[in-house]
């Protein structure tokens, strides 16, 4: 039977379950106003710093889908406190990095321990919770995650500015070790080991290809995952374009970063009532027209020095709306399908999508330009590239009911 939590319990529950979600949000956007500066400390050009980003999603795709057999086989504390600790240590070790190399590698180890945060929270919440409050209690999780770029990046900066960018790492593991600490009072153990799940490649496997088989899955996992990785192009190269072209400030960069991110939060919130009266198929539909058009007007403005910075950041605004719309919608319409293998399908898609922004990220980082172009190009390639999957399959039956996008998305 399920334990039932006071307020108190509840509050602090959820609260450390937000906190471990914010891990990797943190991970990726705090040190994005100290790019120029750790370019310079580490002699190496910019876009070498932004392969670091890259090297985090690499390793926060490849970390979900280790994780979620480790969880099931040996319960949910064990794995975690081990990947809270590999966060630690990489942590420091990007703080001590004297190339750019080691900072790569040392990201990608912080990401391999970093994704065991939200991993672990999201099947806790399964497990301790009754049905009625496990939407209750992920609705506040998203919400914590959705507000973690807001002020990542502003204090960033202000740590950047008034120390300098190692500092940035040694917040980031001071805060994760008491996170850690909050989980071993806080938290309660969840779901028990089971010794039955196998760790073995092949049968991990098997049920990661059971889902993939799945045609509706994979077609909204790549219509979502290519545009969803548009405001990766954007963050990779942001840093560079507003604080080396446009000559922003740190300080003033992260609250450019802030307003940018209340686009995608906003929308994702406009999302709940406009599903009271249309289905996710034809959000996602309007969302990508509109994200594809804005995109294109973005390339043109841009290449033919149009804009000045306060109508690019406009533009910008309007175009990251759209990831707030389809994002939730493609990732209902591919986990539709699954009563069973929800758990694979859900890593899966996480995973994919990680990987999808590593990869654009890493290509953003080669068309290193003294101007906006190649950052705003590689945005509406994404758009597009989602928009063409989309419509190259019409034969899949992507529309579901009013009712069930209720469900799927009730808090």
């Amino acid at each position: 039977m399920e334990k039932k939590y006071s307020k108190t319990e509840y509050f602090k529950i959820v609260l450390v379950l937000g906190a471990l979600c914010t891990i990797s949000p943190f991970s990726i956007d705090m040190y994005l106003p100290g790019f120029p500066e750790m370019a310079k400390d580490l002699n190496t050009p910019i876009s070498n710093i932004q392969l670091s980003l890259t090297a985090y999603l690499v390793g926060i795709a490849i970390g979900q889908l280790f994780y979620g057999p480790l969880l099931d086989k040996y319960g949910r504390k064990k794995p975690l406190y081990a990947g809270l600790a590999i966060y630690i240590l990489a942590s420091i070790g990007c703080a001590m990095s004297q190339s750019v190399e080691n900072l790569i590698f040392m990201r990608f180890l912080q990401a391999i321990g970093g994704c065991a945060g939200m991993v672990s929270a999201q099947a806790i919440v399964r497990d301790i919770f009754p049905v009625k409050k496990i939407a209750q209690a992920m609705s506040l999780l998203v919400l914590v995650i959705a507000v973690s770029p807001m002020i990542a990046p502003t204090l960033g900066g202000f740590v950047t500015a008034s120390y300098d960018w190692h500092w940035v790492f040694i917040i980031l593991a001071t805060l994760t070790a008491i996170i850690w600490i909050a989980t071993v009072v806080v938290l309660p153990a969840g779901a028990l080991p089971d010794k039955e799940v196998s760790l073995k490649p092949k049968q991990v496997w098997k049920a990661y290809t059971k889902v993939l088989q799945n045609r509706q899955f994979l077609v909204y996992m790549l219509a979502g995952g290519i545009a969803g990785a548009a405001p990766f192009a954007y963050i990779a190269s942001s840093a560079d374009v507003f604080m080396n072209v446009y000559g922003f400030s740190e300080h003033q960069f992260g609250w450019l970063f802030a307003i940018l991110a209340f686009a995608m939060i906003g929308s994702t919130q406009l999302n709940h009532i406009l599903l009271r009266k249309f289905t996710s198929q034809q959000i996602i539909n309007f969302s990508l027209h509109y994200q594809v058009t804005v995109g294109l007007i973005l390339v043109a403005g841009v290449y033919f020095n149009w804009f000045n910075v306060i109508t690019l950041i406009a533009l910008m605004f309007v175009f990251l709306t759209a990831h707030g719309l389809n994002g939730p919608n493609t990732t209902a319409l591919a986990m539709a399908p699954f009563s069973k293998n929800a758990g694979s399908a859900s890593a899966m898609l996480g995973s994919m999508r990680m990987a999808i922004g590593g990869i654009v990220t890493a290509i953003v980082s080669l068309f290193h330009a003294s101007s906006a172009f190649p950052m705003i190009t590689g945005m509406a390639i994404c758009a597009f590239g989602g928009f063409v999957v989309l419509k190259m399959d019409q034969s899949i039956p992507g529309t579901i009911s009013r009712e069930r996008n209720k469900e799927v998305f009730a808090s």
